[in-house]
């Protein structure tokens, strides 16, 4: 059947159809991602950002496709997290920004919205590096602006747009020496390719609607393969590891991920006061995982936990739960070893989010005179490190970090909910500064908002540190960032998979240490491996060293290595505190 034109009816059923791709295969992108750590997460940062849009297109009731992808665009953007999904949040924003005038697009309009999202996520981003998700996304784009000249079919131009897609995925090894070096694909390149196969096996179906008369409701439909539970795909033989395989089915304590919205205007509970730290210990007892973000009418809550019942119970005292969604993790875990791929099919929870229209809030800022001069957001993982944040005046701590990235809503929410005219944020991990950015530029005409470019909890700390509450806003922009500057970071994980990066050869299970972002040690033990990081990280041996401990740190180990700084660097520092981070067993600081 020859498709002429996209229309948002058809619009809308493509993005459904490439999510549920991403979704399918997110595993199999978090397992692309160069670095052997555990929390490898560009596709669960991917997949949290599509579903987020998905949830917003689901509510649309149009069937123009400057409508629909823009509905499209504000739930991408407001749900991004990670680079890679505010690089994809931009891909469809700059492709909303060219569609929303036309109620259909042809060949030659769909290619130019195309290359507009390429210009928009461009921009975006401050130093873009060719071989990602970004170079795929521009010569997919690029070749369909020229093929368009030569065909008026829809499903034809995609086609060829999906095989350059691939191409250039294919050769991101040639661009970046470190893909080719672990031997693996731009990883959020592979993301968007997924997510081009989700349009093309809709287009293919041939199941193009017609536009429904005026009046009705738009409502898609579905290829076989698209609207049912994914077919189980197996990855190819030289596919990484997935960390899942390396993790026993038991071990997974917290085992059901949660997430749901509290609606405090309903439900008899406008009268109930609501205190977010008391509301996040409690959750705490049976659970981890945790990010609660509140304001005066929603609170929204992602949680593991292994009592899910006195979680949804301690909810329904705030409020009216909805859009309640409960995975089961050993059962997923079960369903991948099973099936012996990188990433077991999920439940298709994408048709369980219920259609609410779409309420628009205006922001609500107080007044000048009742705003405090500062304030500040931070991105902690572990409770003992975000109290130390707290202690520093920070006033809203996102719960987050390498793994479960805030979204650039998280960020706006947090910063809304804090009554200060200027607001510092410390994203405090490379994979958050565009989030963050991104809320920046949602909130420039209510706040002035600086985001603080900390890439990890010690350069943070360090620029918490530095502020002055007396200075001005840009004096003390400028202390904070030289702080930054000043700190060594360190990180201990264990490798998840055989690798060799610059010369070192990682085995899968063995400790690897990290300074700043690139790894330099690695070693059968936690505190072989912990001492030879260090050993890098002190030159001159009069530093102030910081050590934070995670929530798998043993006692005897910790004391091991103060004793060793005390026999080794004598005139050092140091300092330990309790971090309770996960996947990190220490965090390490030095500072002149």
């Amino acid at each position: 059947m020859s498709n002429r034109s996209l229309n948002g009816t058809d619009f809308t059923a493509m993005v459904l159809a490439g999510a549920e791709q991403l979704q399918q295969h997110a595993e199999h992108v978090n397992s692309l991602n160069v670095f052997p750590v555990p929390d490898g997460d560009t596709g669960t940062n991917m997949n949290l950002t599509m579903s987020a849009g998905v949830t917003e297109i689901k509510r649309g009731n149009s069937s123009s496709i400057g409508v629909m992808s823009g509905i499209l665009s504000k739930g991408l953007l407001m749900g991004a997290r990670g680079n890679s999904g505010v690089i994809l949040s931009q891909l469809f924003r700059g492709f909303s920004r060219y569609a929303a005038p036309y109620e259909e697009l042809n060949t030659l309009q769909f290619a130019s919205a195309l290359q507009s999202g390429v210009d928009a996520a461009y921009k975006a981003v401050v130093k873009p590096v060719e071989g990602t998700i970004l170079t795929v996304a521009k010569e997919a784009a690029k070749h369909a602006v020229f093929f368009s000249r030569r065909t008026n079919d829809i499903t034809e131009l995609m086609e060829e747009v999906l095989a350059k897609a691939k191409e250039t995925l294919a050769v991101t090894q040639d661009m970046l020496p470190v893909l080719k070096q672990v031997g693996v694909v731009d990883s959020g390149g592979q993301g968007l390719v997924y997510i081009y196969e989700g349009f093309m096996q809709y287009l293919a179906s041939g199941l193009v609607t017609a536009t429904a008369a005026k009046g009705d409701k738009v409502r898609p439909v579905f290829p076989p393969q698209v609207a049912g539970r994914p077919t189980a795909v197996a990855p190819s033989p030289d596919a990484p590891i997935s960390a899942q395989a390396k993790l026993e089915t038991e071990d997974i304590e917290f085992l059901y991920d949660m997430e749901f919205f509290i609606n405090r205007q309903l439900g008899g509970a406008q009268g109930t006061a609501f205190d977010e730290e008391v509301f996040r210990k409690a959750l705490s007892v049976d659970g981890d995982s945790i990010i609660v973000i509140s304001d005066d009418d929603v609170i929204k809550v992602h949680v593991h936990s292994k009592a899910p019942g006195e979680v949804l119970n301690l909810a329904l005292r705030y409020g009216e739960i909805t859009q309640i969604r409960i995975l089961n993790m050993r059962e997923q875990h079960r369903d991948l070893l099973s099936a012996g791929m990188d990433g077991a099919p999920e439940p298709e929870w994408f048709a369980e989010i219920p259609a609410e229209p779409v309420r628009e809030e205006e922001p609500s800022v107080p007044p000048a005179h009742e705003l405090a001069p500062f304030g500040f957001i931070a991105v902690a993982s572990g409770e003992g490190i975000a109290d130390i944040f707290r202690s520093l005046g920070v006033d809203v701590v996102l719960t987050g970090g390498q793994t479960m990235n805030p979204s650039t809503e998280d960020f706006v929410n947090a910063a809304r909910s804090i009554a200060a005219q200027h607001i510092f944020i410390l994203p405090n991990n490379s994979n958050i500064i565009l989030a963050a950015e991104q809320a920046r530029e949602l909130l420039e005409m209510e706040r002035l908002v600086s985001v603080i470019p900390s890439k990890t909890i010690p350069q943070g700390i360090a620029a918490a540190f530095a502020f002055q509450e007396e200075e001005s806003f840009e004096t003390n922009q400028d202390n904070m960032r030289e702080a930054v500057s000043r700190v060594k970071s360190g990180q201990v994980t264990y490798a998840v998979r055989d690798t060799t990066l610059d010369d070192l050869h990682i085995r899968a299970g063995h400790y690897i240490g990290i300074q700043d972002s690139k790894i330099v040690a690695t070693e059968e033990e936690l505190v072989a491996t912990s001492r030879l990081l260090l050993t890098k990280m002190l030159v001159n041996g009069d530093e102030i060293v910081t050590i934070l401990t995670g929530s798998d740190a043993k006692q005897e180990d910790t004391d091991q290595l103060v004793a060793w700084l005390g026999e080794h660097y004598s005139d050092a520092e140091v300092e330990v505190h309790e971090g309770g981070q996960p996947i990190y067993p220490y965090l390490f600081s030095v500072e002149s």
